[in-house]
């Protein structure tokens, strides 16, 4: 019988949120089916973008974040 993956099947594969029988089971159907492939190659390319913008802002945004928040004059809760 032959399994057929969903878009979260390969999502999960590519963020290593599947067991081991799964993920073979996913290898051997990426081998045997372009359609899966091309998708799975879409997705990873996806992630790959994502995980590149996730990266640290400049130290301006980060000061000017800062500045902002000292600007309010909070007084811890309790007090």
């Amino acid at each position: 019988m032959t399994k057929t993956f969903t878009q979260d099947d390969i999502i999960r594969f590519i963020y290593d949120e599947t067991d081991q029988q799964e993920k073979r089971e996913i290898e051997s159907a990426l081998l045997c089916d372009g359609d899966l492939l091309d998708t799975y190659r879409k997705y990873l390319e996806i992630k790959q973008k994502l995980d590149l913008d996730l990266s640290v802002p400049p130290q301006r945004v980060i000061d000017k974040i800062l500045n902002y928040s000292k600007s309010y004059n909070l007084h811890p809760i309790g007090k």
